[in-house]
Parts: structure tokens; sequence; C-alpha cells
């Protein structure tokens, strides 16, 4: 605990010039691209390697530092998250959280509930050391954070708030499944996981994005009617564009096309208004329309359904084994005690991690399939080249294949700037706005 507690101060006391106001020289915002002749050539090879190259040494090795760095972190925060689980078990604080729980009421929901707060709480308080080093520290050292310290605690508390609710509502449902089936649970568990992501993926947007960012009507006619257009053109029903604050955390570009039941909005930061033009603006907002029109949505909770499947019938004979072999020690009773849950997200956790470039994977394959429907919508190809140069800026850009098999969940720019050279070397008719 001590070692925590010192872990929490450095991480602190490493963020404190920005607490106090004394903001980090932001990464500026990426300056217009100059196109070659050599990024015009009719072989997409030659063309996609002068996109390449006109990115300077210097800012490759920055922005390759920095994705490299996330490989790490996803181990990182598999294993504190391991460590966490072990502790709660080892420790009998698991168990001593149920019975709290059974000696405050007989119903099931609300003993549920009276676990599920104090342990969202205290594995929110344990990970918070590296969530802040994650989050906020390493995001001021790469100059890709514009946010204070106590901004950026006002943010999480709401996040945390909505993240207390959900997963307390989550448990409550998945509980109640393990004590009707208590030999079909992984079954049932994979159909509530299914249900509660689709939920999520539909209201997020909508409802908890704005809790934490002011969203505003887009009124430069010059950026929003060609949105607009190509909206009408996919048969998107929507007929205004928002923008949101996102300067006011990062300089990190991005938009989304999202909702369902007539709450359907189109949404981009203000960080692609100010630091891209026209024609990439298209490119990513003609992307973000591909992932609404193809239903990416529906069609990843079906893909992670399937992967679900597998992951918790492995889980099912883990546990299983688990319990044979320390469930006495660690005085739990079986997947319906609530006490077992650390032991739950252990086995879960485990299998997530080693599952992660399946699960890249999956994703990827949808990004790219929005690439492709952004470029053919857009028909901006350069546009498209030069806004992956820009994401860049915290994407490595000339991954391995095999690196980029296991740890990207979208195309690399390397990819994305060569899907765009191949559509322009086939000579289709490029938009003019």
């Amino acid at each position: 605990m001590k070692k925590w507690l010192a872990g929490w101060f450095v991480l602190l006391l490493m963020a404190f010039p920005t607490a106090m106001g004394a903001q980090p020289s932001p990464t500026p915002a990426p300056s217009p691209v100059v196109v070659t002749a050599a990024m015009r050539s009719n072989d997409p090879a030659v063309a996609t390697k002068a996109w390449l190259d006109s990115v300077p040494a210097d800012k490759r090795e920055k922005s390759d530092a920095y994705f490299e760095g996330g490989y790490w972190l996803i181990l990182w925060n598999y294993l504190l998250a391991a460590a966490v689980m072990v502790f709660l078990l080892l420790s009998g604080l698991s168990a001593r959280l149920r019975n709290f729980a059974e000696s405050k009421t007989r119903s099931r929901f609300l003993q549920t509930v009276f676990y599920a707060i104090p342990f969202i709480v205290i594995v929110s308080l344990l990970t918070l050391p590296l969530a802040i080093y994650q989050d906020f520290v390493r995001d001021h050292q790469y100059g890709l954070s514009t946010q204070s310290l106590s901004s950026w605690f006002s943010d999480q508390g709401k996040q945390a708030l909505v993240a207390v609710i959900g997963l307390t509502l989550f448990l409550t449902a998945l509980y109640a499944v393990f004590r009707r089936a208590p030999r079909t649970w992984w079954l049932w568990a994979v159909a509530v996981v299914s249900v509660f992501a689709m939920i999520g993926s539909l209201i997020y947007p909508v409802y908890i994005a704005p809790l934490t960012n002011k969203y505003t009507l887009l009124k430069d006619p010059k950026v929003r009617d060609p949105i607009l257009q190509m909206a009408r053109a996919n048969e998107i029903p929507v007929d205004q564009v928002y923008e949101f604050d996102a300067s006011r955390q990062s300089n990190r570009i991005s938009a989304n096309v999202a909702g369902f039941l007539g709450t359907t909005r189109i949404a981009l930061n203000d960080n692609l208004l100010q630091q891209c033009t026209l024609p990439e603006i298209r490119s990513v907002m003609a992307h973000e329309m591909g992932h609404y029109v193809l239903n990416h949505g529906f069609k990843l909770i079906l893909y992670i359904a399937v992967e679900n499947f597998v992951m918790f019938g492995l889980v099912y004979l883990l546990f299983n084994f688990a319990m044979r072999r320390w469930g006495d020690r660690w005085q739990l009773r079986g997947i319906a005690d609530l006490a077992a849950l650390p032991l739950l997200v252990l086995i879960l956790s485990t299998i997530s991690f080693l599952f992660t470039p399946l699960s890249n994977s999956m994703i990827r394959v949808t990004e790219r399939e929005a690439d492709a429907f952004g470029i053919n919508t857009a028909r901006e190809p350069e546009g498209f080249a030069s806004v992956a140069l820009k994401l860049g800026t915290y994407r490595k850009l000339n991954p391995g294949p095999l690196e980029e098999m296991i740890f990207f969940d979208h195309p690399s720019g390397r990819a994305r700037i060569r899907m765009a050279m191949d559509w322009e070397a086939a000579h289709l008719p490029a938009g003019h706005l």
C-alpha cells in the first residue's frame, strides 16, 4: 500500500506544473502537406513512398516512440488489473465485501449493488496511478494534451459516475443469470455482454459524450454544406452538423456519425476544423459515414459476440478448475457468489489479453471498409493521404506487417495512403467543390 501511495505521489509531482497552470508546449498543428510530382506518380508504390518520406525524421521518431509505448501499456494494464484481482482474492477483501452486502439486505439485487459499488471504487483507486500516467502525464510529455490536471480529474469524475451506474446495472444482470443458470451461465453471459455493448454503443455518442464536451451547430456553410451533401447522397437522416470542443482536452482530430431512432447525429471536433483543409475534412467525414452506412456498430457487436462465445467457454473451464483448486482458500462458493467476481475478471482479462491480435484485427477490418467507403464517397485521394499523415502525429505510420496485425486496431498510415494512391492511379474522376 505504501508503494502504491508513493507511486501516485510521484505521478502527481510529474503532473504538478500543468496542474498549476504552466501548460507544456503542445504539438503545433500540422502544416499543410505540399503535394509533389512524386506523390502523384502513376505508380502507387512510388507515390506512397513519397508521401511517407515527406514526414521529417524527428517527427516520425516521436510518433513512433509514442505509439510503440502503447504496446507496453497493453501489458502493464493487464498486469496491474491481474495484480489487483489477485490482491482482492488473497487478502479476503472480496469475501468481506460479499459478507457486508449480505448483512445489509436479503435482496439479491441490492446485494449485488452493495458489492459492486465498493468493488468498482476500490479497483478504480488502485489503478488510478497508471491511469494518470497513461492518459495525462504521458500525453503531456508528447505534447498531445492541452488539459490541466483539475480539468482532467473533472472529466474523469463524470465518466467514473457513469461507469459506476453502468457497471452496477451490468453486474446485476450478469449475476441474475449466474443464479438462474449455474451450468450454462457462460452462454447467457455472452448474451448479456452483447446487449449491454449494443446499448452502450448507441447511447454513448448522443447522451454520454456531451457530459465532457460542448456540442454546438456548425454554422460555416463552406464546411457544413459539403458534409450534408455526402450525407444526403448516402441517405443519412440528418440536416445539421455539430462541432464539439475537443481542443480543451487534446489536439487530436476526430469525428463520428452515430445515433438511432431519430437521434442520428454528425459531429466533428474543433481540432479537425482548425487543422485540416476541406478535402481532408471531407475524407474524414466520409469515413465516419461509412461506419454508419455499413452498420459497423452492429457488425462489431456480432463479431465480438462470436469471440466472447469462445472466450467465455474457456472462462467456464478455467473458472471451474480454479474453484476446485483455490475456492475454499479464497472463501468462494461458486459462480453465483459475488466474492468470486475478481476470479472471473482475472481469467477473462487474461484471455482478453491473449486475444488482443484477434480483437484488433476485427476492428481493423471494419476500419478498412470505412476507408474504402470514404474514399469512394469523398473522392479526395490526396485529402485522404494528407490526413493520414496528420493522424501519424500519434500513430506509427510505417509498421512491419506482423506489428500491424498484432497492435493496430486501425490501418496504418502507410496502408491508408497506399489505398488512396491505388484509387488515384485508377484515374477515377475526383470531386471538385
